[in-house]
């Protein structure tokens, strides 16, 4: 901090990025608030301190580079030397990698806005949406890249050597990048809350509202309110913005405790009054079932009131959400409410996301810890072998995230083993090949005279 303070001009990357990040707070944080307010406005059973909690780490998300340019700069000679050139070939890649997935997906999904009015300005909005979810996908693909990169070229031209031989070991070396990758895996988990996995399943409703389709948050919803005895079946839900909306096509079914129909309603559409309020029905049928007497039906006139029925919205379209589309406040509300209630909906996926919604990010930090090792080499053959097993072993650690994710929806695997077992493994193989590489014997040259023989 001394030579920071001696060196004030050093700094000034530093207050750039405070002004920065204040003028995205600024921008982003009253509609934040708004969007808070309004969801435990409309959903009265909303988990209140998971929805807060949105506005201060959407603020950390903003301070977050500023903290990181103060670490940076707190480093030394080497470790800033070896920062530069990662950012650059990491800026390089993630560039890239945007690039290829924008094209690809603009290729599908260009056809959607064809006829819509402002079609430039509702592309933008579309992909500005959805970049949260985008950034998650590509970052640890753009690690990888980088990190062999980087890594590769500093030991092709002997810089890793001279590093060495200046006292630093080979994991005094890495520090600056596992740091890195330490704040890749909290900007991650920042965005994991609830931004990436919201923008994920905003996709297919933008599509929708572009092409001029009916825009619906869930269709053909199953609902059971056990202590009550009701059972709800909802054709399609409003967008998750509409909390007064009308619910459309629903019925439900009211039953006695020996299960037998007492009455059964249906409706074109209903309307929720608000909390304490009840239901309105509109065009409503009401179906009366006496024991051993054929039904009678009975058309409302006007709108019917339901004033003592207490289920709202969000309780309501709950088991029709995919687990995949929510973030922690979603899912901590779901299992809150919903979790061991009898009702339709499976609890193991949404146990399972909300576990893996922490333990996505980390997939950051055991890459760098995979990659670091494997890209390093110190013979002239350069690091081809290093290369190939760091990829195939990404590769493993993408697949068996994707396996166990699915064992843990269902069922066959305990939550939290099931989003938390792929970084565990792959975090020890990462540690391994750290004490592999230190001591001299890097496993790729093992797997080599294993399968060509000694050269």
């Amino acid at each position: 901090m001394e030579r920071l303070i001696r060196h004030p001009h050093r700094l000034t990357g530093f207050f750039g990025l405070l002004v920065v990040a204040g003028i995205l707070l600024v921008w982003l944080l009253p509609g934040e608030i708004r969007a808070v307010q309004a969801q435990l406005a409309g959903f009265s059973d909303s988990d209140a301190a998971a929805h807060r909690a949105r506005i201060p780490v959407l603020a950390a998300l903003c301070l977050l580079p500023a903290a990181a340019t103060l670490v940076y700069l707190r480093g030394g000679i080497l470790d800033r030397y070896l920062i530069r050139r990662f950012l650059g070939i990491f800026g390089i890649c993630l560039t890239a990698l945007l690039l290829i997935w924008l094209l690809m997906d603009l290729s599908d999904n260009f056809g959607e806005f064809r006829s819509t009015d402002g079609r430039w300005s509702a592309l933008a909005s579309f992909y500005a949406a959805r970049f949260p979810a985008v950034f998650m996908l590509l970052l640890p693909y753009a690690l990888l890249l980088s990190l062999l990169q980087c890594l590769g070229k500093l030991s092709n031209h002997r810089e890793i050597i001279a590093m060495i031989q200046s006292g630093r070991g080979v994991l005094r070396i890495a520090l600056p990048l596992v740091v890195a990758g330490a704040f890749c895996t909290t900007f991650a988990l920042g965005l994991n809350y609830h931004w990436a996995p919201t923008a994920e399943g905003m996709e297919e409703q933008m599509l929708a509202e572009a092409s001029g389709r009916p825009v619906h948050q869930a269709t053909q919803v199953l609902y059971r309110n056990p202590a009550e005895r009701r059972l709800w079946r909802i054709g399609s839900f409003p967008p998750a913005d509409e909390t007064r909306a009308p619910l459309a096509d629903v019925e439900v079914t009211v039953t006695r405790a020996d299960h037998s129909i007492e009455s059964r309603l249906s409706a074109d559409r209903a309307r929720w009054n608000g909390h304490g309020e009840g239901w309105t029905f509109e065009n409503a049928v009401i179906g009366r079932h006496a024991p051993g007497k054929a039904p009678v039906f009975e058309p409302s006139r006007g709108m019917l009131v339901m004033r003592d029925w207490g289920e709202t919205p969000w309780q309501l379209v709950k088991p029709g959400l995919e687990p995949a589309s929510l973030g922690i406040p979603e899912l901590s509300t779901w299992l809150k409410a919903n979790d061991g209630q009898g009702g339709f909906a499976d609890a193991a996926p949404y146990r399972t996301h909300w576990h893996y919604r922490w333990a996505l990010p980390f997939s950051c930090l055991v890459t760098v810890l995979l990659a670091t090792p494997l890209a390093v080499h110190f013979s002239r053959r350069g690091a081809g072998g290093g290369i190939f097993v760091a990829v195939c072993l990404s590769a493993l650690m993408i697949l068996s995230g994707t396996v166990c994710t699915a064992f843990g929806e269902a069922g066959m695997l305990p939550p939290a083993l099931a989003a938390w077992l792929p970084n565990l493994v792959f975090a020890a193989v990462g540690v391994y090949l750290f004490q592999r590489r230190i001591s001299g014997r890097p496993i790729y040259r093992t797997l080599r005279d294993a399968f060509v023989g000694q050269p």
